[in-house]
């Protein structure tokens, strides 16, 4: 597994600081311009957004002699000039760092809801759009083939969404500015709430939250307040994944900043869902995918020197209970066996450096 240049690695880093200070200023998006209108002998500014069909909608802001809105002015075309530096950042992490984009649908779904509001209200990425950021947050070169998707998997804690007291505009207004055949999914109980969504095309978009409680729940959607409208299956294990999540970036246009699952946390939930892939009639497939991605992981965090933060996670997953543990054993023995005796090594690496007595997963 390769590193990534430091170079490219600092350059994330800028980029990453960058967008984050940039999604502050939403009231007057980069891709509009300010106006200036003569009104009856005195000078005022609007502002042209494009409306996507050719036209434009043009928004008031007010006297041009206002000195802060003079000043608004002034700081949108230094925005502006930043989001050309970061588009060019952007490509050079992509076509000379070796790190990867996602494809164009995804980054303009992902980029849609970050400008809504999605990571400010506490939604977590998860899912192959999160693993493909784990390249530039580990510092190393993932392959390709772990990385193709064709979904985008969206998580927000069941009680987070009920406290925020905020919400998300309208999940399918949202999704249809990105591509207007976006439609509801018909939940399989048969209710009226919809969890998923999908394009002509079949590119589809899942919510998903925690599920701490009965099995009961497990085919009910949740009514979740904070994300416009949108219902969201409870899974078993996601509490786990999505707790102290992390920031990072997207590399889709000048860069979207977005919240995904601690690396060691998302390694070890992939063990679990890989044991259970049997009772989900999704085949081998998926199975073999979570595999591959966990067994990546763990080789970056070796590389990457962070094996207290894997022990630290598994330390808290394995003292979760049986039903936990069984998942973590089973997972493990779809190792090969190269696989296991690095995530072994790595494990207790990790256990020594935080001074803990942690039980290994047995291969029997």
């Amino acid at each position: 597994m390769k590193t990534i240049d430091l170079m490219y690695q600092t350059m994330l880093a800028e980029l990453g600081q960058r967008s984050l200070d940039a999604a502050w200023t939403a009231d007057f998006p980069p891709e509009g311009r300010f106006t200036p209108a003569n009104i009856k002998g005195r000078k005022y500014w609007y502002f042209d957004i494009p409306d996507g069909h050719g036209g434009t909608t043009r928004r008031y802001v007010g006297p041009a002699d206002d000195p802060d809105i003079a000043q608004r002015v002034a700081d949108h075309k230094r925005e502006k000039d930043d989001l050309r530096a970061r588009r060019r950042m952007v490509s050079s992490l992509t076509r000379e760092g070796g790190l990867i984009a996602p494809d164009a649908m995804s980054g303009d779904v992902v980029e849609a809801l970050a400008d809504a509001g999605l990571f400010r209200l506490r939604g977590v990425l998860i899912g192959r759009l999160a693993f493909q950021t784990y390249s530039g947050l580990l510092g190393v070169r993932l392959p390709m083939a772990a990385i193709i998707t064709g979904d985008a998997d969206v998580a927000q804690d069941y009680a987070i969404s009920h406290e925020v007291q905020d919400s998300l505009p309208p999940i399918v207004v949202l999704l249809r500015e990105v591509d207007p055949t976006f439609r509801p999914v018909p939940h399989r109980s048969g209710g009226a709430a919809s969890s998923a969504f999908v394009t002509d095309s079949g590119y589809r978009v899942e919510f998903l939250t925690s599920n701490r409680g009965s099995d009961d729940y497990i085919d009910q959607p949740s009514k979740m307040p904070a994300l416009g409208g949108a219902s969201a299956d409870p899974l078993r294990f996601l509490d786990f994944l999505i707790r102290d999540p992390v920031r990072t970036i997207l590399l889709h246009k000048s860069g979207v900043p977005v919240t995904v699952p601690d690396p060691s946390r998302y390694a070890i939930h992939k063990l679990i869902v890989a044991s259970r892939r049997h009772n989900d009639g999704q085949g081998p497939a998926k199975r073999e995918k979570d595999i591959r991605q966990a067994a990546l992981l763990f080789e970056a965090l070796e590389q990457t020197r962070r094996s207290a933060d894997l022990a630290i996670a598994f330390k808290e997953a394995w003292e979760r209970g049986p039903a936990w543990q069984e998942g973590i054993d089973a997972g493990t023995r779809m190792f090969s066996e190269e696989e296991f005796e690095r995530f072994a090594r790595v494990l207790a690496d990790g256990a020594k450096k935080i001074r803990e007595q942690i039980e290994l997963p047995s291969r029997e």
